[in-house]
């Protein structure tokens, strides 16, 4: 039979607790922000600052406000098309929207970052990138 009570549950560990032999483990590194979740507190930022409301903003731009929220929340991927609308109903072009939301992503690592970005004129690497700006990939 077993040891427990018949009305306790049972915990089974699925990871060996601070007993388990070897080193303890690293804490984990921090992890990136994502680019949804930037965007959309650059857009939520800037309609607040304009105090305009969601429905507004999304008639502008063209787009169901529901979706508008899901995107100011970080909880959809929006398209180039979407952003570049959602930014016009704001009055800012993509590119605005780019820069800023680059500016709030260099901002908020720069602070969680104890490693010194380097530098290196004539081009290998720049800024800790060897890009010298933002690098995308899909």
């Amino acid at each position: 039979m077993t040891d427990h009570a018949p009305n306790e549950a049972r915990v089974i560990p699925l990871r060996p607790g601070p007993a388990a032999s070897g080193p303890p483990a690293p804490p984990a590194a921090p992890r990136e922000p994502l680019w949804r979740h930037l965007v959309g507190d650059v857009l939520r930022k800037e309609r607040q600052a304009q105090e305009r409301t969601l429905k507004d903003v999304a008639d502008a731009a063209r787009i169901s406000m529901p979706y508008l929220s899901e995107v100011e929340r970080g909880r959809k991927e929006a398209s180039s098309e979407v952003l570049a609308a959602a930014a016009g109903a704001l009055g800012l072009g993509l590119g605005d929207l780019l820069a800023r939301t680059h500016a709030e992503l260099v901002r908020v690592t720069s602070r969680r970052s104890a490693v010194p970005a380097r530098s290196v004129r004539n081009g290998s690497v720049r800024n800790g990138s060897a890009h010298g700006g933002l690098c995308l990939a899909a």
